[in-house]
């Protein structure tokens, strides 16, 4: 008779277990499987977008145990999202409150913009907590969490900060987001400037000028009249490159310093391929040139790259550092 107590026992919490088991789906374009729930442990797959995983165990803070290729692995919270299957609605009274309820979420999130030229984003709502990132000037954010004295929670990159409240100014409510399932890298906008077409036009009418008096007044000098022709050629090629021609960047630029953004691959002209250290994870952006910069959106942040060489990018507000060509 003990026996089978301690059998129906047995049978009951691996039942439980069983049921403890959940299914979740990949929202990153590519998730790192590690070995262990250490940040530095070995990765050992990865999971496509949109996969599902089954979760074992879901007790630590930052890390959820899964089942990988029959094994298991350990994989980044920020990064799945739980599959829940639809509810019926039993009467249309309880579906109304379910929708006035997900209202009043969503509503309660509000827009704020920065006022400071790096505002310093922290793992806590403490001073001297760890900085995980920076926050450009005139950068909007969502604040999820106001009540504390002194700090802000927001959101920013695939994961959450605090921000000092000195340094925020509210813009408006953020509007509910329905059945959003995985965020689309959005293109930035790209304002014409035609100074430089006109600048060139200029150049090149003085240019043509000055060629024509060369040869008019040269007295049939031909070495007179081809030195004039060279340099003219050159200083109009030189303006061309400086000023028309679009500039083009290529490869992958990486940086050894400890921030948030390590790696950019250019893979062609207007998709770029980031890889996020304080996430853990690769996403792929659309971005553009202006001028000497290259602007790309990672969800609410905007990271700009300054062109300094065709071996050198220099990192402008929150992706601050160097980035070397490999």
């Amino acid at each position: 008779m003990t026996r089978i107590f301690f059998l129906l026992i047995a049978l009951s919490i691996f039942a439980n277990r069983l049921s403890a088991q959940e299914t979740y789906r990949v929202k990153a374009d590519k998730l790192r499987v590690r070995e262990s729930s250490d940040p530095k442990s070995k990765v050992i797959g990865n999971i496509a977008q949109n996969g599902n995983i089954t979760v074992l165990d879901a007790s630590n803070d930052k890390f959820y145990k899964v089942k990988f290729k029959n094994r298991e692995g350990w994989v980044s919270k920020d990064f799945v999202e739980k599959i829940t299957p639809a509810a019926k609605p039993t009467t249309p009274q309880a579906t109304t409150a379910q929708t006035g309820a997900a209202t009043q979420t969503a509503t309660s999130t509000d827009m704020y913009r920065v006022t400071a030229d790096d505002l310093r984003v922290r793992q806590q709502a403490d001073p001297k907590s760890k900085i995980v990132g920076y926050l450009p000037k005139n950068e909007n954010v969502a604040v999820i969490d106001s009540s504390n004295t002194s700090f802000y929670k927001i959101k920013v990159t695939n994961g959450e900060g605090w921000v000092s409240k000195e340094f925020l100014v509210r813009v408006s409510p953020v509007k509910a987001v329905i059945e959003k399932t995985s965020v689309t890298a959005s293109v930035p906008l790209v304002k014409t400037d035609y100074t430089n077409i006109i600048f060139f036009a200029v150049v090149a009418l003085i240019l043509i000028t000055i060629l024509y008096f060369s040869i008019k007044y040269a007295s049939g000098n031909k070495f007179l009249i081809g030195f004039a022709v060279l340099v003219i050629l050159v200083t109009g090629y030189f303006c061309y490159i400086t000023f028309i021609q679009a500039k083009a960047v290529t490869g992958t630029f990486a940086s050894i310093e400890d921030i948030q953004y390590k790696t950019f691959n250019f893979k062609s002209k207007d998709s770029v391929t980031v890889t996020d250290a304080y996430t853990d994870s690769i996403f792929t952006s659309k971005y553009v040139i202006e001028g000497d910069m290259i602007k790309l959106y990672d969800q609410q942040n905007t990271i700009m790259l300054l062109i300094r060489d065709d071996k050198t990018l220099i990192g402008e507000g929150f992706t601050r550092g160097t980035f070397t060509k490999k």
